[in-house]
């Protein structure tokens, strides 16, 4: 690094030396700056000098610096022939490999979708002008005299060379005589041997035209009269009335360039980028050639140092601006494995709101395995997005009217299409939107938030919590070798006797649950521990709500659903709640959608990172069809129950135990505190039925309800004192009392 003075101070000096050297006692000689200049740069640089001490000892301090002089200079940057760095093998280590095969070609779906598309397209195209071919004939054959009379015109001014006639003009109207008999000259031969070709194609082409009529069968005569009258009708055609039109109107979407990317992004007025472009650099480094990526186009590359893709996606609609190109057209992306100024920028040639859909594969005909992937919406490349509903717990939020209970319908659709899966739909909101799926399939259902509604699906909640408990115990008791991962699988959900068929629940409007002010926190706790423990179990639970912050989506349930749908949302607090915390600082940000941005959404699951999912829109008579087929296939393989069979609950007022006076009972006067195992073992030696399979935790979150919280409780064995959560015996007496006040002032 250099000093800014450095380069006066030693013009300074050597001015001083020529000065003094010029005087006549001073014997001086002249100096070569460029030497000087060399010189001093090699003193300034030790390795430049082989033979100068490097070590730090030779120091007058020590630290490898002349402490001398305060203003030396001191070199930070290595020189740059110095300059090291990743080898060959490293660098090829670290590189990016672009798939060999596109990525259409590795999925057969895929492959058949693009495959579908292309051949309806092409089919459409023939049946459009087969259809219109007797009009195209006719019209032709309409046009066919004036095609030839065209045609005779055309011939007569090529044999005469009329397309030389205004540079002969010209040569008269200079009067250069010399030029005019030049071209003169040059138009007879040309005319002359154009005359002669034209006189011998008239006689062959008649020659021709005689042998067919005498020789050639009728068939050829017709075809070939036919194929004359259609070309002199094609070369008598209208510019501006052709005679056959489009079969399909493609797209007219621009295309995609460097140029253009770098204009939007110079309008988004981000000062870094505006700055790189005023100094005339691009402000974007490509990465990759623009290519076609599905119904659009992409571009990636990096952004200047200092800007993140947060910075861009924030400015989505001046981007737009920038690109010329519809709001639902662009869409800038991050990507996770790359750093965060990596831009990667789709275009599409249609707004995704409008762009034509693929049918979806179970519209019509089709059945499910929840344990596999199943598709359920496209994303903007037009591609189809799966996803697997065992092994999650997964949470829809958005704003009003941004088809957040349409998502959740199409999901309980897809778990109702199988016949093996038990269905518990509740719409809080009451509008009768979940009622196709409800009435036709569904184990419990309810709509409406009154106070029966309530005490319905209170009962339940706790019957699938001591059905959550039941099935972890039949999982502990099966052998390694039948379930060796300690989960429900496909094969063990076939077998009707251990009773672990998929539970898929869905509520709607959650936050009327969780905000109940009697049965809220209950019903919270139950929901936790639904979603912490359900999926091994095979009970997936689905909560949409049109509020997501901590009182409707509670934090327990927020951090431990699998699945997040997030349409659109107004902050970063709503955004963070359902797709996780800091997706808003990653770029993940589902505020950018715009209202007409119905059903679109990010989705964050199967194991991958956020992606920008377009739902299968299923209206109301389409839900009643799917729902009416997964009917008959529930009633052939004989498992419809419950609400769709007009069953009502066996009983719908809660559990007819007290959990509080079945502790008082279990722990007498004389043990002021117990841990909690102790309590469960004692519970379960107590009812059975009821509290098997308790643990600590299980325990925990029963008595969280009643406003009881375990605490820690210290027992001296063999000489060292052990300490582990349990109950205080005064706590249970203390709820018993006031709850039991609070009945009798009811």
């Amino acid at each position: 690094m250099k000093h800014p003075d450095d380069d006066s101070e030693l013009f300074n000096r050597l001015e001083a030396e020529m000065a003094a050297a010029s005087r006549p006692d001073s014997g001086g000689e002249v100096v070569d700056l460029d030497k000087a200049r060399l010189a001093r740069t090699e003193s300034t640089d030790p390795i430049a000098d082989p033979g100068a001490d490097q070590s730090p000892d030779s120091e007058p301090d020590g630290s490898g610096t002349e402490s001398a002089d305060p203003t030396a200079p001191v070199m930070v940057d290595q020189p740059t022939p110095r300059a090291t760095g990743p080898g060959y093998l490293g660098r090829l280590a670290g590189a990016h490999r672009r798939a060999v095969v596109p990525e259409w070609l590795r999925s057969l779906a895929e492959l058949k979708t693009a495959t579908g598309w292309v051949a309806r397209h092409y089919a459409h195209s023939v049946g459009y002008h087969a259809l219109r071919a007797p009009v195209y004939a006719a019209r032709l054959t309409l046009q066919a005299p004036t095609g030839a009379a065209k045609f005779v015109g055309g011939t007569m001014r090529w044999v005469a060379d009329r397309e030389g006639e205004p540079v002969r003009l010209a040569a008269v109207r200079r009067e250069d005589a010399a030029e005019y008999l030049k071209l003169s000259r040059q138009r007879d031969g040309r005319v002359r041997l154009r005359t002669l070709v034209t006189v011998l194609a008239m006689f062959v082409g008649l020659g021709a035209a005689l042998a067919m009529y005498v020789l050639a069968p009728d068939w050829l005569q017709a075809v070939s009269v036919s194929a004359v009258v259609m070309a002199l009708g094609f070369a008598g055609r209208k510019a501006d009335d052709p005679v056959i039109h489009r079969a399909v109107e493609l797209p007219k979407a621009t295309k995609l360039t460097s140029d253009i990317v770098l204009r939007a992004l110079g309008a988004l007025g981000i000062p870094a980028i505006n700055q790189a472009q005023a100094k005339g650099r691009d402000g974007f480094e490509f990465t990759a050639p623009i290519t076609r990526d599905g119904p659009g186009w992409r571009a990636s590359g990096n952004l200047p140092y200092g800007v993140t893709v947060t910075d861009v996606i924030e400015r989505r609609d001046r981007l737009a601006s920038g690109l010329r190109r519809p709001l639902g057209c662009v869409w800038p992306e991050a990507v996770a494995e790359e750093h965060t100024g990596h831009l990667v920028l789709w275009v599409g040639d249609q707004d995704l709101t409008k762009a034509k859909k693929p049918v979806w594969p179970l519209a019509k005909a089709g059945t499910v395995d929840l344990f596999k992937p199943v598709a359920y919406g496209t994303d903007q490349r037009g591609r189809w997005v799966d996803i697997t509903l065992m092994y999650i717990a997964g949470v829809i939020g958005a704003i009003p009217r941004m088809g957040k209970t349409f998502l959740l319908r199409l999901l309980l659709l897809i778990a109702a299409l199988d016949p093996r899966a038990e269905l518990h739909t509740y719409d809080m909101k009451g509008t009768g939107d979940l009622d196709p799926v409800g009435n036709n399939v569904s184990h419990r259902h309810a709509a409406g938030d009154d106070d029966e509604e309530i005490a319905y699906v209170l009962a339940d909640f706790r019957a699938l919590r001591e059905e959550l408990r039941r099935r972890t115990k039949v999982i502990r008791s099966l052998p390694r070798d039948i379930c060796p991962e300690s989960k429900v699988t496909s094969a063990l959900a076939d077998k009707r006797s251990l009773g672990l068929h998929p539970i898929v629940v869905g509520v709607d409007e959650c936050q009327v649950l969780f905000e109940h002010p009697e049965h809220g926190k209950e019903l919270e706790e139950i929901a936790t521990d639904l979603v912490k423990r359900g999926p091994a179990t095979g009970i997936v639970l689905l909560l949409a709500t049109q509020r997501p912050d901590a009182k409707s989506l509670p934090t327990g349930i927020s951090a431990n659903a699998a699945a997040r749908w997030c349409l659109k949302v107004m902050g970063q607090t709503e955004n963070d709640m359902v797709l996780g915390t800091s997706s808003y600082k990653r770029g993940v940000r589902a505020t950018m959608f715009a209202w007409g941005d119905k059903g679109i959404h990010y989705f964050v699951g199967e194991g991958s990172d956020a992606r920008i999912v377009s739902g299968v829109f299923v209206d109301a008579p389409g839900a009643e069809a799917i729902a009416a087929r997964a009917r008959k296939a529930r009633e052939k393989a004989g498992l419809l129950s419950g609400h769709a069979l007009g069953e009502a609950p066996e009983t719908v007022t809660g559990p007819a135990y007290d959990l509080l006076a079945d502790i008082l009972a279990v722990v007498p006067a004389d043990e002021p505190k117990v841990w909690s195992e102790t309590v469960a073992a004692r519970l379960a030696e107590l009812r059975e039925d009821v509290y098997g399979g308790w643990d600590p935790e299980g325990l925990a979150a029963a008595l969280k309800p009643h406003g009881v919280a375990t605490i820690q409780v210290g027992r001296r064995i063999k000489g060292k004192v052990v300490n582990r959560r349990g109950i205080d015996r005064s706590h249970i007496t203390t709820a018993i009392a006031e709850r039991d006040g609070k009945r009798d002032a009811g």
